[in-house]
């Protein structure tokens, strides 16, 4: 054995900051020759494109050859006899030039590569007229990063990488193929401390948990995806969503409770979706994350949908069954926080990389997570790169952002002292705006007709306003103080609704400082807070009349509509991310009656103007009836553009019918009582106006004399 140099032992060791200084071909003093480190190879060769063979010398029993060659360059292949007896030819991993461009490098260090998903992570590429596997990762504090995997043995000598510029590794391995597993070994900066497993940030799969190995995909084989139908997220048309969490949405009976896969889910909720009139979809998130109880919301896999219900392939198919249907697909994102789970990115190379080292603004108080160093410019790009990247590979129309007012604030649930002030001594996370205003700007600027929505729960303003008058530049925000405030009047009898009129009306006093989203979401029905029929006071009779006449006063406010999936029967018990909604319901005649308003709403929201084109604005709205406390009635029109695009809407929160209830109208003559939530369809009483009134003559309008259902709400157009 010829004695081993100390960059030899290095690499022998798994030490070697730079394999390729020493592995591979190299030219030293005259001589052309290579260096090879495969564990478990007796004999290694080098064979020429023109057949010159060389024999290598074995230098090191731990199977570490070398030797001079007949010619230099990177042009050969290896043959490589093991153990077993068997002669096996090979690419060498060393003998590659750089994947990383110059200009990738520049725009990775600056912060700015917003393809950058194209790069780091696991790409099936040829180069040098090989096939095999690009990998790369950002791990700037690491002493070795090596790649280890189904081809190696996870053995980390065998594919340790080249470093880059600021921090950035790379290796092309050949041979490595779509569908296999693999991680990357670390090599944190503390000496002594051993090598750790850390999932790829970038990889498009992972393993179905409790599994943690990412695994490489080849997008070019995902399918091709159907656009949605053009303006779709148009903030003057109809918006009404659909909020999903899909392992529990529906389960398979037949196959022990099990999950429904994105094919599966392709076949049965975008047809369900477009049949019951809602416009969109919106999932829970469904990035990769191992905590199934965290319902997406403590992602480890920013890059990759999870494979509970199938591959990325099975997820595109999904994606373009919503877009056929007419469907538009929002993703719940979360770039607030991130678990600490060991293989993700908490210390991902062994230091506090994209997250703060200091607690006080590194770890999230109420959920025991991780915040996102939002100042650091690598951490940034990957997240508005992640953004980019659901719309551009998947076709994705809108992004729902989780917990803004988590990232907003430096002092979000936390004690006094517990928080570090910005550089002016105020408690507004600047870095966190600046992010969130850069990621609205790229999202807008490079897809116009996708959308985005903001979880903001507190008033800071001009959420969804343009970031160059100011605002965070989000197409809509959610209107939390709306859901909060209707919730609390809807849940009480209705004989002391009188002393809560307010609860009601008070959202129209800011209903237009924002584009709105009206939410009754999934954090309405967990918790011990139980399903939003559950609210409903009364017997049962009036317990399904409340929700009916809610819902109706819902679909005629001013801002845009979600419900959370069961909402729209009337789903009884609390939901639970671990079973089916309660489909069986629906053999109920209440629970059936529930479910065709929701579709009939839908489709009257759709298909009125007046009820969707001026959300935003004031002129889209003005009230008939605002202070009959003491009835618990209210009245409004909504108007569309057209003059003549008007509807009326009136809603009796008590169980008292209301006859001969007179209101001004803006027009004479006959109107149409286009919907009534006391429809006998719906389960309700039958009560009603007989499908069509006269408005009397004022010389500047008309009066309309009203029978108001108990515990309903009607819809009126004027006949033109």
């Amino acid at each position: 054995m010829t004695e081993v140099s100390p960059e030899g032992l290095a690499v022998i060791g798994g030490y070697h900051a730079d394999p390729f200084r020493y592995l591979g071909p190299h030219v030293e003093q005259g001589t052309n020759l290579v260096r090879v480190f495969l564990p478990g190879a007796r004999e290694v060769a080098v064979r020429f494109r023109d057949q010159q063979v060389a024999s290598l010398a074995r230098i090191h029993d731990a199977g570490l050859f070398a030797g001079p060659v007949p010619v230099g360059g990177n042009d050969y292949r290896l043959a490589a006899r093991w153990d077993k007896g068997e002669v096996v030819e090979l690419d060498d991993p060393y003998r590659f030039a750089p994947v990383f461009s110059d200009v990738d490098l520049y725009l990775m260090g600056e912060g700015t590569h917003l393809n950058i998903y194209d790069k780091l992570g696991a790409h099936p590429i040829e180069h040098e007229g090989v096939r095999g596997v690009a990998f790369g990762v950002f791990a700037p504090n690491a002493r070795r990063v090596s790649v280890v995997g189904d081809f190696n043995f996870w053995d980390g000598r065998r594919h340790a990488m080249r470093v880059r510029g600021n921090g950035f590794w790379e290796i092309f391995i050949p041979g490595v193929e779509a569908g296999q597993k693999y991680k990357y070994e670390i090599l944190g900066p503390h000496h002594g401390a051993p090598p750790f497993l850390k999932a790829d940030p970038y990889a498009y799969a992972a393993e179905v948990r409790p599994l943690t190995a990412s695994v490489v995909v080849d997008p070019a084989t995902l399918p091709q995806i159907a656009p949605a139908p053009s303006g779709i997220n148009r903030h003057d048309g109809p918006i009404s969503i659909y909020e999903v969490h899909l392992g529990s949405w529906r389960r398979n009976p037949y196959m022990n409770n099990s999950w429904l896969t994105y094919k599966e889910l392709a076949e049965q909720l975008p047809p369900y979706v477009a049949e019951m009139g809602f416009t969109h979809i919106e999932l829970l998130p469904i990035a990769e994350h191992p905590f199934d109880a965290s319902w997406g919301y403590q992602p480890t896999g920013l890059y990759a949908p999870t494979s509970r219900f199938g591959s990325p392939h099975e997820f595109a198919m999904f994606v373009d069954s919503c877009h056929k249907h007419g469907i538009g697909v929002i993703l719940d994102w979360v770039p607030g926080h991130f678990p600490d789970d060991p293989h993700g990115l908490a210390q991902f190379d062994g230091t506090a990389l994209y997250e703060h080292a200091n607690a006080m603004q590194g770890r999230h108080l109420d959920w025991n997570t991780l915040i996102y160093n939002y100042g650091r410019r690598e951490v940034a790009n990957f997240l508005v790169a992640n953004a980019l990247f659901w719309l551009e590979r998947y076709k994705i129309d809108g992004l729902r952002v989780d917990a803004v007012a988590s990232m907003l604030y430096l002092d979000y649930s936390r004690p006094p002292g517990g928080w570090i002030p910005n550089r002016f001594g105020g408690r507004e996370n600047l870095e966190a705006i600046d992010f969130l205003r850069r990621f609205n700007t790229e999202v807008f600027g490079r897809f116009p007709e996708a959308t985005t929505m903001a979880e903001e729960s507190t008033a800071w303003p001009l959420v969804s306003r343009p970031v160059d008058v100011g605002g965070l530049g989000f197409g809509f925000k959610w209107n939390m103080g709306w859901m909060h405030d209707t919730l609390r009047y809807i849940a009480k009898d209705p004989i002391y609704r009188k002393h809560h009129h307010g609860d009601i009306t008070f959202g129209m006093l800011y209903a237009f400082y924002e584009n709105f989203v009206l939410p009754l979401s999934h954090d309405e029905v967990v918790h011990g807070k139980g399903s939003i029929f559950g609210r409903m006071p009364g017997d049962r009779w009036q317990r399904f009349a409340n929700l009916r006449a809610y819902y109706t006063f819902m679909f005629g406010h001013p801002g845009k509509k979600l419900l959370f999936m069961g909402n729209e029967f009337g789903q009884e018990r609390e939901w639970t991310h671990d079973h089916s909604l309660d489909w069986h319901l629906l053999e109920q005649k209440e629970h059936a009656g529930v479910k065709d308003l929701i579709r009939d709403l839908n489709r009257l929201y759709r298909s009125l103007p007046a009820l969707h084109q001026l959300d935003a604005e004031g002129g889209g709205f003005e009230w008939l009836v605002v202070d009959d406390a003491e009835n618990s009635v209210y009245a409004w029109l909504r108007r569309g553009r057209d003059p003549g695009a008007v509807c009326l809407v009136a809603v009796n929160f008590t169980p008292a019918p209301r006859h001969d209830y007179r209101l001004r109208v803006p027009f004479a003559g006959a109107w149409r009582e286009v919907f009534n939530s006391d429809s006998e369809i719906y389960g309700g009483s039958n009560m009603g106006n007989g499908g069509r009134i006269e408005a009397e003559d004022t010389g500047s309008g008309g009066v309309v004399s009203l029978t108001l259902p108990p515990l309903a709400g009607i819809v009126l157009v004027p006949e033109q």
